[in-house]
């Protein structure tokens, strides 16, 4: 039974919306009029409330910018039949606190989460762009806030949600590197969590193959150096001799929601399906013998990202063309995902969730929150 928290609305006396371009938007670079913002004063979370976009002003002590309690999320919200939608919340949701966990970080109520959202997107629903492959991208973010520079985990947290209107997160194919000096996770660390270390550490690897004119590494395990992990921000797959095959999540992979999603298609649609270790070699042998047809990621941002190429070392790998004969597997799943959102195909796993009050939320009790 869904919770009706009580949520203060403040509205932008300036909207920004007349000055975007929504012919073209810069990923993550224009973000929308209001925000969510709900603490946490060591016992309950107090105050949730929804103003007009703003910086924030912080203590040089803060203990997220010292010790790096910081977890967040990464979600779109789209038009279907001009209604927006959400796509998977309730998982988003669920990952958020499983993050919160393991960087001791106190729970946020799953209901909380949700009708934050639902009235959030609601309110600058205007901002969400009516084209496919664009979408509005939803940013919730928790990080401490307590003010001292003891080594200890904060008692206070601050939650918020910000979004902004995006377009392709990579607009073309990405060519790859395999990053065998450098480990994305390891075996017990943070691998799964969405903390903000986790891509902070990624930062050096990523521009140093950019700059030998790669656009994304390949992470290897950090223990052997030979099983593969992610690419970048993404989950990994490979269709190799006609089945399709994906790096088991064992603590070091994010458990991600577009890969949760895609295996359930490709079951449903009758593919092999094999989720396990998967090694650079397995993949390069599959190469040479001519069987590796295609390698793509799969993410919130970009949902898929088609793979031109992987160099390993002195071998460089050169995938088939970008189109339906040459890369069904990938092609098809983008297809699926992006016309489920635009109200072409029926929503048959239950998967989208209208906003307001008949939606991701709805008013059933009044929760008591304090102000």
């Amino acid at each position: 039974m869904a919770v009706k928290y009580p949520i203060t609305v403040t509205q932008t006396t300036n909207s920004r919306l007349h000055t975007v371009d929504f012919e073209n938007i810069p990923f993550g670079k224009v973000i929308s009029d209001h925000m969510f913002v709900v603490d946490f004063n060591g016992k309950e979370w107090v105050d949730p409330r929804i103003v007009p976009f703003e910086k924030f002003e912080i203590s040089p002590a803060n203990l997220a910018l010292h010790y790096g309690q910081s977890i967040f999320e990464g979600m779109k919200a789209s038009k279907r039949n001009g209604e927006p939608v959400l796509f998977r919340a309730d998982m988003h949701a669920r990952r958020f606190n499983i993050s919160a966990e393991r960087m001791c970080m106190p729970q946020l109520p799953e209901e909380l989460f949700l009708q934050a959202l639902s009235m959030l997107i609601d309110l600058d629903r205007d901002w969400i762009p009516e084209k496919e492959d664009y979408s509005m991208y939803l940013r919730p973010l928790m990080f401490a806030t307590d003010e001292y520079f003891g080594v200890h985990a904060s008692e206070k947290y601050r939650f918020l949600i910000f979004t902004g209107p995006v377009g392709p997160y990579y607009p073309k194919p990405v060519n790859l590197w395999v990053e065998e000096v450098f480990t994305r996770a390891a075996q017990g660390g943070v691998g799964e969590a969405k903390c903000a270390g986790n891509y902070g550490a990624s930062l050096l690897p990523a521009v140093r193959a950019k700059q030998a004119g790669y656009v994304q590494v390949m992470w290897m395990d950090a223990v052997e150096k030979k099983y593969v992990q992610e690419v970048g921000t993404m989950n990994l797959f490979f269709v190799m001799d006609g089945k399709v095959i994906t790096p088991a999540t064992t603590g070091t992979i994010l458990r991600g929601i577009t890969r949760d999603s895609f295996l359930t298609l490709l079951k449903d649609w009758g593919y092999t399906v094999e989720d396990r270790l998967i090694s650079i070699t397995e993949i390069t042998d599959a190469y040479w013998r001519g069987q590796l047809q295609e390698c793509f990621g799969a993410g919130t941002a970009a949902v898929v990202s088609h793979v031109s190429a992987i160099t390993w070392r002195d071998r460089k790998m050169e995938l088939p063309p970008v189109d339906e004969t040459h890369r069904p597997v990938a092609t098809r799943l983008k297809k699926y995902i992006n016309r489920l959102r635009m109200g072409l195909e029926p929503d048959t796993y239950g998967w989208l969730s209208a906003v307001g009050n008949t939606g991701v939320w709805e008013m059933v009790e009044e929760h008591e929150i304090a102000k």
